[in-house]
């Protein structure tokens, strides 16, 4: 029973990692750019969350729904303000733009929320007892599974079948030739990162509901982990996102229970560099012969 603990546990983690990742790859596999600050991203999510429950009494959907509409337009306006200047610079350049961003939404935070960790409750509580109450599984596990396949089904079918999905698509393929071919680049890039931080707005209440505090830096960690998942189920691909973050889920839950909880972090990403020494397009990633 408590290997199955575990395991149920990771599961849950892992599919918070999942839908962090979900956001990871849909940014990089249509902009090609790493944006390190959608960690932050879920961090202000969780405040806007707390503020709207605790301040003024609004429902959890509601609660959710505020936390999306917020994440959403920070989203736009980060892509606007600081990475679409630098769309034509090089990835260095990007990637240090987005370090900057990071740093400043979380001491933009210190300065808005304080730097003391606040408590958040789960958004659901309660426990579904299993095998005679041996095996209880936390609603708040339940809805977190079922949200990131919900959120991995809805963004496959979205790229596979919408017009934006296909412009998405494209823009991935060959940004000039998108243009070329009558798409707003721009305008679908900026739908990419809108849709990524609305994903990050759902994590950020799911992570605090399961860590039951929030800080300015809550998000570093899980950003950083979820990107290793996105890396580790194969960047740009939305059916290894989830993999990826799942897998980890697991290895870190185990790694935590049957090793040690001062060695899980090392131990996730020494896995990561082993599977990438073997495949280093990661799990279902795929080889793309670079052009010149």
């Amino acid at each position: 029973m408590e290997f199955l603990s575990y395991l149920i546990s990771g599961i849950s983690l892992g599919s918070i990692y999942a839908i962090i990742a979900l956001g990871y790859t849909m940014v990089y596999g249509i902009a090609k750019m790493l944006n390190f600050a959608h960690g932050d991203v879920i961090m202000v999510g969780g405040y806007v969350s707390l503020l709207a429950m605790s301040e003024l009494g609004a429902p959890v959907w509601l609660a959710v729904l505020v936390s999306m509409v917020v994440c959403t337009v920070l989203g736009i306006v980060i892509e606007g303000l600081a990475y679409r200047p630098l769309r034509q610079a090089t990835s260095l350049a990007v990637l240090i733009t987005a370090i900057g961003v990071s740093y400043f939404l979380q001491n933009a935070a210190r300065l808005v929320w304080g730097p003391n960790p606040r408590s958040y409750s789960a958004v659901i509580s309660g426990t579904l007892p299993l095998f005679g109450g041996q095996l209880p599984i936390s609603y708040i596990s339940i809805v977190t599974v079922a949200a990131c396949i919900v959120i991995m089904a809805g963004l496959t079918w979205f790229t596979g079948n919408t017009k934006m999905g296909k412009a998405m698509r494209a823009v991935s393929e060959d940004k000039g030739a998108s243009q070329l071919m009558g798409i707003n680049v721009n305008r679908t890039i900026s739908i990419t990162f809108a849709i990524g931080s609305a994903l990050a707005a759902v994590a950020g209440v799911l992570l605090c509901s399961f860590t039951t505090s929030l800080m300015p830096t809550t998000g570093s960690m899980p950003g950083i982990k979820a990107f290793t998942a996105a890396v580790f189920g194969g960047i740009g691909s939305i059916p290894g996102a989830f993999l990826g973050g799942i897998l980890l889920g697991i290895i870190e839950s185990m790694a935590k229970a049957y090793i040690s909880t001062q060695l899980a972090n090392a131990i996730v990403f020494a896995v990561l560099i082993v599977v990438l020494l073997v495949r280093p397009t990661g799990l279902l990633g795929k080889y793309v012969p670079e052009k010149v």
